[in-house]
């Protein structure tokens, strides 16, 4: 495993990190045993961090990291996020009231008295031109309840807007093989400004496994299957926003850029860490095979440039009319 530094934190963290959503909720029933050993597995590959969230599961999937990460004594580093308990999604309700209180549910998920870093969960776009929610944010620092924080953003624009407040370390963001856009501007300003990027979505839902086929189907519980068009949350967050048979097609026109040996998900994650301006990966994993299979990326050799050129061209044919102006 290899590791880059995020930020200003002072981290060193996995370039290949675990996103712990699917083992809360929203992607099918995953076992308690499953989930831990997909964390237990994460860390053994070297992997020390691991993105969750309060409402994975309603406290589930913070609950299991923290249960796992106790049988380890490598430093984990914990990133959780808050906002999406709030009933209506509504700029005002981003109060110094709802915070704190979401930061103690989180720190008693996480049996913690600091998290290490928490993000605001793809609120409104206004709540980044709120810089009160921000000073919030500082206070709870400053009283010890976070190491740092950071944003998960939806687009573009609320990227750029968030990395202008000082206290912000990190932001996340959907970036992946269906998902270009954040190249073009953010990555360079990322830098100059020495802010962490994680790069989420990475795999659009699975697409870029490679797996996938046109007969495949999703529990009822799996937002593979109820959120195709945004009917519970933004639509970008499910197969990155593209249509499914265009996926499909884009994915069996990367299958011979896929390296001799490696898996489609490793390619596709190599490709994200070709970009230094990503600090790492967050791919998800519902069980111990998933989780190994991703944290390998990290062994990949760097892809070449005719393999780089091919992958947007790719983009640009297939994919870039139905997502680059949206997010």
């Amino acid at each position: 495993m290899k590791y880059r530094e995020i930020g200003r934190t002072g981290w060193r963290v996995s370039e290949i990190g675990l996103g712990a959503w699917a083992i809360g909720s929203e992607w099918g029933e995953v076992t308690e045993e499953d989930a831990l050993a997909a964390i237990h597995t994460s860390i053994e590959k070297g992997i020390n961090f691991i993105d969750t969230a309060d409402v994975y599961g309603d406290g589930r999937s913070e609950r299991l990291v923290s249960k796992a990460i106790r049988d380890h004594r490598e430093r984990i580093y914990v990133a959780t996020k808050a906002g999406r308990r709030l009933e209506r999604q509504l700029p005002e309700g981003y109060n110094r009231q709802n915070l704190t209180a979401f930061v103690e549910r989180s720190l008693k998920n996480l049996q913690t008295d600091t998290l290490d870093l928490l993000q605001l969960h793809c609120p409104p776009a206004q709540v980044y031109y709120m810089p009160e929610v921000f000073q919030i944010l500082d206070d709870l620092v400053q009283a010890g309840k976070l190491l740092f924080y950071g944003v998960s953003v939806e687009k573009i624009e609320e990227a750029l807007k968030a990395i202008e407040y000082p206290g912000v370390q990190t932001v996340q963001i959907i970036f992946n093989i269906f998902r270009q856009r954040p190249v073009e501007l953010f990555f360079q300003l990322a830098l100059e400004r020495k802010v962490g990027i994680l790069a989420r979505v990475p795999l659009a839902s699975g697409l870029l496994t490679g797996k996938m086929t046109s007969s495949s189907s999703f529990p009822k519980n799996d937002h593979r299957n109820y959120n195709l068009h945004g009917e519970s949350f933004d639509v970008g967050e499910t197969f990155s926003g593209i249509d499914f048979e265009t996926g499909l097609k884009a994915v069996d026109q990367l299958r011979p850029l896929v390296p001799e040996g490696a898996s489609m998900a490793q390619f596709a994650l190599r490709w994200i860490l070709m970009y230094d301006a990503v600090s790492l990966a967050i791919p998800g994993a519902k069980n111990a095979s998933q989780a190994a299979d991703n944290a390998e990326a990290s062994k990949l050799a760097n892809l070449d440039e005719n393999t780089m050129a091919r992958v947007v061209q790719i983009y640009d044919d297939l994919i870039r009319d139905q997502v680059h102006h949206r997010w």
